[in-house]
């Protein structure tokens, strides 16, 4: 694990249960994998009736976008505000993350970059099923300097 909850605690704006991720796998200029085993903490703050639904993933990926764009620099300082501005393409191959086994691997592919703005394309699943995918744009605003 390169990074783990702390380190990632201190990179995006998410603290306590809502910092969702548990570690970063692998990171470059364009990618990051991060690992996640919160889907199954029964005080999981996106929980909904004692049921995880398989949206919250879009939750746990953007917390990887942010992470993404913290660890490779696209925002100069620490963003103070990210705004999730669209989704698209969004595929669910399950109605739940709760009661998923195994640990949560989200990967984070970076398709445009353009400073404050940028289009992810994700994916969310274990290592032997996929969940989840889709793309986002997403804009991050920087506290000023």
């Amino acid at each position: 694990m390169l990074l783990g909850k702390d380190d990632i605690a201190r990179l995006i704006p998410h603290a306590g249960t809502m910092c969702l991720l548990d570690g970063v796998v692998r990171w470059d200029a364009d990618s990051i994998r991060c690992s996640a085993t919160s889907h199954n903490d029964r005080d999981n703050p996106l929980r909904i009736a004692g049921r995880l639904p398989i949206m919250s993933g879009i939750e746990y990926a953007s917390q990887a976008m942010a992470l993404h764009g913290g660890l490779s620099g696209a925002v100069a300082r620490r963003p103070r505000m990210g705004y999730l501005a669209s989704l698209r393409g969004v595929v669910c191959h399950a109605a739940y993350l709760d009661g998923v086994a195994a640990d949560l691997v989200i990967d984070i592919e970076k398709l445009m970059d353009g400073g404050s703005q940028a289009v992810y394309q994700f994916t969310l699943g274990t290592e032997a099923r996929k969940l989840m995918r889709g793309r986002a744009a997403v804009v991050l605003e920087a506290e000023p300097s």
